[in-house]
């Protein structure tokens, strides 16, 4: 079997909003090259990709998937991304794995959110982008959207062909210059195509500018310089529906895409011992030592858990000895796959630049570098944009049989999944998973349910409050107890005061410091009246919630020569600490976070008024192109539980927002007394 060349491979993943028809152009582009016989249909769930039960049921996609083809002369590796903002972990995962982002664009509906969020992290990343807009059958004025496009993201964005017929059809406009189409004379677009093409070679752009016409095979490397360089974007028109576009589409893969040595390098960088970071570029060469990269993990019953690599140099073989990070310990890699929708095919090996699944190596796991032992073991890919989970909420077993399996069952989705996270919250005692919003932590529940046979009950988290102080205090507690024989003896006095950042949930849980003199407190007690105090901590002290940010000093006490025992000392220094933190205005936080919404310009005032009443502070708004809008604000975390569904009824779906952790503020004080009065803590000592 021939050895595939790295210069034929193209890896390419398909991004853009919900609804935009990305799995209708996979279909599309796999018909016309012959790999599939018929298209099948998202409606009747009989594409390649979009495949599993549980896009089926959200009638979304919701995770990642790859086709493998051959067309042209070249193998190509086509990645399926979900649209839905809360499945975009999936959509970021796999973008180290490619050398191009196809961005498709409803040419109905414009550009959505999610699309520009994805242009802004292939923009960071200086991943080449092109853009497809879709639907161009369907859509009255071609050079409206063309603009739209450009306003957005610039006028380096260029088409490479045309729509014609009323977008039932398109001509080229990359090497050809001649001919009309539904946007106008094509040597115009031709002409400035070239234009931005030219200046990246000398010596092109020395015959351009003396008037010498510039043959087709010369524009290829200026063309792949420009697009690394993000100094154009190429815009291609299709009917993913009905097929318009789609040849001239895989034939721009094939000419314009880059392949993997004419990408721009993934970042990786091998740690140094004195903590800096030195850069590793990758050869792409087969024969180096191997360096591969997982950007993908997921498990199956029948081949156990697969990750998905991206060879980034050397070459993978199953029997292949390997390290993976920088455990010592060699890891033998049984078997090598090329994936194909749902479907394995076992390979010989993977070739640098190519992309494959390893199966069965329980070691592996996402973002996890797979490497030669000649590789620094410290080399890794730099980190990726992931958003934040914000959205919450709280699980329980619904059943003592699930309970036994819960656990298991959430560890292979949090390495599945790196917007995926579980959380055991110590304030409430609760066991949370959080996600990118609704829809993702629905998923996650029925993933529970159809995957690991685990039934579970749900609701929402309690606000996870923190308790600290706002002033000094001095506490108290002599700790005496005789029940015959040698008895029980320590006393402690102590202070405490806030420690800078307290009120704003910015100090660390304890500062505790010795401050006694003449020996009043023998030395070995002091680990325990500290851990009595640490005791504390988590469990509080008038609320119920973790207190955080006191400083302790224990200033004076007594002992007792025979009585005297580190539980004596443990249970004074909880007690006089309890004493002290009473007295020193407790105050409970709330968590405050950054949000961000992206919303229609038209539903400013709705979404500011609404905030307003959730006891936000807006900070700004901006307008952005195609009439869209940014608000910028802080809030309380306990307002905004469920704002995922009031943003999407006050923007009709068509508003999205983010938010991190940003600050603690007092909470209101009606919520204290609430709070306060709900709990019923031991004030002293039993």
């Amino acid at each position: 079997m021939a050895t595939l060349a790295t210069e034929s491979i193209r890896n390419l993943a398909v991004v853009g909003g919900a609804g935009s028809g990305k799995t209708t152009l996979i279909e599309s582009l796999l018909a016309e090259a012959g790999a599939i016989p018929t298209k099948g249909t998202v409606e009747a769930g009989t594409t390649q990709t979009g495949h599993d039960s549980l896009s089926k049921q959200f009638h979304t996609t919701t995770d990642a998937s790859v086709v493998r083809f051959e067309h042209g002369g070249c193998t190509i590796n086509l990645f399926d991304t979900p649209g839905a903002a809360d499945f975009l972990g999936q959509s970021i995962g796999v973008l180290p794995a490619v050398e191009l982002a196809i961005l498709v664009i409803d040419g109905l509906n414009g550009i959505q959110n999610v699309t520009r969020r994805m242009m802004g992290i292939c923009a960071d990343r200086a991943l080449p982008t092109m853009i497809v807009v879709n639907k161009i059958d369907s859509v009255d004025d071609e050079e409206l959207v063309l603009a739209a496009i450009q306003e957005e993201f610039g006028e380096i964005c260029r088409p490479v062909d045309l729509p014609t017929e009323h977008g039932h059809g398109v001509v080229d406009c990359f090497d050809n210059a001649a001919g009309d189409s539904d946007l106008g004379d094509v040597k115009e677009y031709h002409d400035q195509m070239v234009d931005a093409v030219v200046e990246m070679d000398d010596a092109v752009m020395d015959d351009y500018l003396s008037g010498k016409p510039i043959e087709a095979s010369r524009m290829h490397d200026p063309f792949e310089k420009a697009l690394r360089a993000r100094r154009v974007i190429p815009v291609a028109f299709v009917s993913a529906r009905d097929g318009a576009g789609v040849a001239q589409l895989l034939t721009d893969i094939v000419k314009l895409c880059p392949s993997p040595l004419e990408g721009n390098p993934r970042k990786f960088v091998v740690d140094q011992e004195d903590g800096t970071a030195q850069a590793f570029v990758p050869t792409l060469r087969s024969a180096d030592p191997l360096v591969a990269h997982v950007f993908k993990v997921a498990s199956d019953q029948y081949a156990g858990r697969m990750a998905f690599i991206k060879v980034h140099q050397g070459e993978l073989s199953h029997g292949t000895q390997v390290s993976i990070d920088a455990n010592t310990k060699p890891t033998r890699i049984p078997h090598v796959h090329h994936a194909n929708g749902h479907h394995l095919k076992e390979a010989h090996s993977i070739v640098a630049g190519d992309i494959g699944v390893v199966t069965k190596v329980d070691e592996t796991h996402f973002n996890a570098t797979i490497h030669a032992e000649a590789v620094p073991a410290t080399l890794h890919l730099l980190g990726l944009p992931f958003p934040r989970p914000m959205a919450g909420l709280a699980i329980e077993a619904a059943t003592r049989s699930a309970e036994a399996k819960l656990g298991e069952a959430l560890h292979k989705m949090t390495a599945e999944d790196p917007t995926f996270e579980v959380e055991h919250v110590v304030g409430t005692g609760e066991l949370v998973i959080h996600g990118l919003g609704d829809l993702h932590l629905r998923s996650k529940i029925q993933m529970l349910k159809d995957r690991f046979a685990v039934e579970i009950e749900s609701h929402q988290p309690k606000v996870a409050y923190t308790e600290t102080i706002s002033t000094k205090a001095e506490g108290h507690h002599r700790h005496k107890k005789q029940t015959g024989g040698a008895g029980q003896f320590g006393e402690v006095f102590l202070r405490v005061e806030p420690l800078p950042g307290a009120l704003e949930g910015n100090a660390p849980a304890l500062e505790f410091v010795d401050g006694t003199v003449g020996g009043s407190v023998p030395r070995q007690f002091f680990p325990a009246i500290e851990k009595g105090i640490r005791g504390v901590l988590n469990s509080g002290v008038f609320a119920g919630y973790p207190l955080r940010g006191v400083r302790v000093e224990i200033y004076d006490g007594k002992h007792h020569p025979v009585d005297s025992k580190e539980i004596a000392f443990h249970q004074a220094g909880k007690w006089a600490f309890i004493d002290a933190v009473l007295k020193a205005k407790p105050t409970l936080l709330e968590p405050f976070v950054s949000i961000e919404v992206t919303c229609p310009a038209a539903s400013i005032g709705t979404i500011v008024g609404d905030l307003s009443g959730k006891r936000a502070r807006v900070h700004g708004t901006d307008t952005l192109p195609s009439g869209q809008a940014v608000i910028r604000g802080v809030a309380p975390l306990s307002e905004l539980m469920t704002y995922a569904s009031t943003l999407k009824s006050m923007t009709g779906g068509t508003g999205s927002f983010t938010m991190e952790l940003s600050h603690h503020e007092p909470a209101p004080s009606a919520t204290q007394r609430e709070i306060a009065a709900a709990f019923k803590p031991q004030l002293q000592e039993a």
